[in-house]
């Protein structure tokens, strides 16, 4: 057994959490455009600082459903 004092946080605490611009850092990333695509969600968002474009995706509790079951 691994100690408490041992044991690896994760998040790591020096990393920002959420999502951030892989370009310039920045955690400002509001959402342009919402789109629900084969049982998960499609978020476009765009840096405040920098202007570049970042895609995510988040799937939906049925389609995880489907993948545990």
């Amino acid at each position: 057994m691994t100690s408490e004092s041992t044991r690896k946080r994760w998040p790591p605490a020096d990393e920002p959490k959420g999502v951030v611009c892989p370009k310039c850092g920045c955690a400002h990333l509001p959402v342009l455009n919402t789109r629900r695509s084969m049982g998960r969600i499609v978020r476009y968002r765009q840096c405040r600082h920098c202007g570049r474009r970042v895609t995510t995706y988040e799937v939906t509790p049925s389609k995880l459903a489907d993948v545990t079951a």
